[in-house]
């Protein structure tokens, strides 16, 4: 076996595994609440989750038939080569590195380790150490010292997966399929129990007197809580991030996308109305931890314990859905030359990307000291879907550059799919950074999410210069790559 090159061990239950298990992490746990002060009209939360879903799986439809045409390891980075050339791609990859990917891994240990605390009480230091700052010039003020035990928790199960993904490819994906299991069938023991406790169908339906129905309010309230949502779903595309080690790649991977997706949209659904069951739209906006909530007006402490134990076996298992494929991006970039060579390296024992984990575990670390779940969420949300949009143009231009290519499957709906992608990506771009600017400067949020995501995703571009022109010194660009 080539010293360099990744083996195909991933069949189609473990790739379904991967879609699912990157999907379903914190976001049904934590971001209902959220999206019902958003939103405030339990309609208008299911139709949140409806088109978002929707909106998803055109997403995923349109990465199936690229994908299946070009299963290569680095899923979006490798298809942006062949869209639109070296430095987009690049940019793409820097983003997944530096915001997209870190962020999300940060984000659901971050959960994790916030719900260990129903069993053992964590340390932190005393107020006036946790009220230490870091202010960023026009972006806002971050707290790095800040629930030092949760972040100590979180960083260790960021350390212990990128371990276990360095020791064996094989060994991460049965890691991923064991915690999907179980996380899907705790998932339906919880919506049922939900359903049989002390609640009223009525909730589902019911609309509070405090929600008016202002169109420009529903809609930018729609856009915010639209931002849970993506969040929650977010993940799809990291199957394509390992396809070049997915046996049968053709078949497996739109299979894999359109039935993971699919089954996550019909779980959140059912999650959201069994909340709803139990605890009518006015009063999940002041729940801090919804689920838990709700299980406890059921269940009381042996319903928290439940529900707690859940989310940490859906986030342990999430942490690793994220983790083990997209340190494969850094590895893609690193095989192209741009970026750092000994991130390229295959473990000779272990046949792992192991140094593009590592470091992706490094700066998952650098983001659990600095940020908090919701910042986060909401930060690698925004830039995730900056891409996705181009993603979607970029299947115009791929039946333009490449007609002849071998396309398995192909997109159904084309070209209405990708069209009605891309303008809810553009939508989402300029009311998300409307809302973020508005609750800055009202005090609702310390950060510009939008404004820190762009700046990272542009701190890239001195890296890129110095990897292209020792790129070109070394006589290494890549012919074969459509530019």
């Amino acid at each position: 076996m080539p010293g360099n090159q990744l083996q195909r061990k991933l069949g189609l239950w473990v790739s379904v595994s991967i879609v699912i298990g990157s999907v379903i992490g914190s976001g049904i746990f934590m971001k209902p609440a959220v999206m019902a002060q958003q939103i405030g009209s339990p309609g208008f939360l299911f139709l949140v989750w409806i088109v978002a879903g929707t909106v998803s799986l055109f997403g995923a439809m349109i990465n199936a038939e690229v994908g299946a045409m070009l299963p290569e390891t680095g899923g979006q980075y490798f298809y942006f080569r062949h869209m639109y050339g070296h430095f987009f791609a690049y940019l793409y990859g820097w983003s997944c590195f530096i915001v997209i990917n870190t962020a999300a891994i940060s984000a659901i240990a971050f959960v994790f380790a916030q719900f260990s605390e129903f069993f053992v009480q964590l340390p932190r230091f005393s107020p006036e150490v946790e009220s230490l700052q870091w202010r960023l010039p026009y972006v806002g003020v971050l707290f790095p010292l800040a629930n030092a035990g949760v972040k100590s928790v979180a960083i260790a199960l960021i350390v212990i997966v990128t371990y276990i993904n360095h020791k064996s490819v094989k060994l991460g994906g049965a890691v991923q399929v064991f915690f999907t299991v179980i996380k899907v069938v705790a998932l339906f023991l919880l919506i049922g129990f939900l359903f049989t406790g002390n609640g009223s169908f009525a909730n589902l339906t019911h609309n509070p007197s405090s929600f008016t129905g202002v169109p420009w309010y529903v809609l930018t309230g729609f856009i915010a809580a639209s931002s849970g949502a993506l969040a929650a779903y977010d993940g799809w595309n990291n199957l394509g991030f390992v396809a070049g080690e997915i046996k049968n790649p053709k078949r497996n991977i739109p299979l894999a996308l359109l039935a993971g997706l699919g089954i996550c949209m019909l779980m959140y659904l059912l999650t959201t109305a069994a909340y709803l069951y139990i605890i009518p739209i006015e009063q999940m906006k002041g729940s801090a931890l919804v689920a838990a909530d709700a299980m406890q007006k059921v269940g009381g402490i042996a319903g928290g314990a439940f529900i707690s134990i859940l989310v940490m076996i859906s986030t342990a298992g999430a942490t690793n859905g994220n983790a083990m494929p997209s340190a494969r991006v850094i590895f893609a970039m690193a095989s192209h030359h741009y970026f750092f060579k000994w991130t390229a390296k295959v473990h000779p024992k272990h046949q792992t990307p192991s140094n593009a984990l590592w470091l992706q575990c490094a700066w998952a670390v650098v983001f659990v000291i600095t940020g908090s779940f919701d910042m986060l969420a909401d930060l690698f949300v925004f830039v995730t879907w900056i891409f996705y949009g181009f993603g979607a143009y970029g299947i115009f231009i791929l039946r333009k550059k490449m007609p002849q290519a071998n396309r398995p499957y192909k997109l159904w709906g084309y070209p209405v799919v990708p069209i009605v992608f891309i303008l809810f990506s553009v939508l989402y771009f300029v009311i998300t950074i409307y809302n973020d600017v508005h609750n800055y400067n009202t005090g609702k949020s310390p950060v510009i999410n939008s404004l820190l995501g762009l700046l990272l995703i542009l701190a890239g571009i001195p890296l890129y210069i110095y990897f292209k022109r020792k790129h070109l010194s070394h006589g290494a660009m890549d012919e074969n790559i459509i530019s």
